[in-house]
């Protein structure tokens, strides 16, 4: 898709939810952990969204908001709140077909109104966050509260546990 119109598609789906800030970015450089190196943000301030299934007939499906310093507690948290007794994150073909985005550009904003959202509670602590703008190439900063003007949106404590350090010290480390 050209730039323009992609920028142009995430400015209509912003619309009337509040202030934000258009980033653009190297969509080699979309990845959370390439994007913050690479901009010289905070992983505690990108906020990933994440397309998942509760495996049931038929399957159901949610987006969830979380931190890049969290991991997504599918098994419990996301189960529980899908209703199913198994949960998974949703394959790359499946989240696309949901939102119209690639993996690495996935924004809550512009989600089909009937598709329930998730949010960690600890993204809304953060001063302000940064989200995937529906391609490879935008990111959106606002603040987190931007999150409560969206439809079917449930901010949850625990959907998300803060993950262990890459290099802590119980973990090995390769020359």
């Amino acid at each position: 898709m050209d730039f323009d119109i992609e920028r142009a598609t995430l400015e209509a789906a912003l619309a009337g939810h509040g202030e934000y800030m258009l980033f653009a970015c190297d969509p080699a450089l979309a990845d959370t952990a390439a994007f913050c190196e690479a901009y010289g943000f905070l992983p505690e301030d990108s906020a990933n969204t994440i397309i998942v299934v509760g495996k049931s007939n038929p399957p159901v499906f949610a987006a969830c908001v979380v931190l890049a310093t969290h991991r997504l507690d599918v098994n419990r948290a996301v189960k529980e709140q899908l209703g199913t007794r198994k949960a998974s994150f949703a394959a790359a073909e499946d989240t696309r077909a949901i939102t119209g985005h690639e993996i690495g550009g996935v924004t809550v904003f512009g989600l089909p109104a009937d598709l329930p959202l998730y949010v960690d509670a600890a993204v809304m602590d953060r001063p302000r966050i940064v989200l995937g703008g529906g391609s490879r190439s935008w990111k959106v900063i606002a603040p987190p509260s931007i999150l409560r003007t969206l439809p079917n949106v449930t901010v949850i404590d625990g959907l998300a546990n803060l993950a262990p350090p890459r290099d802590g010290p119980n973990r090995l480390r390769t020359p």
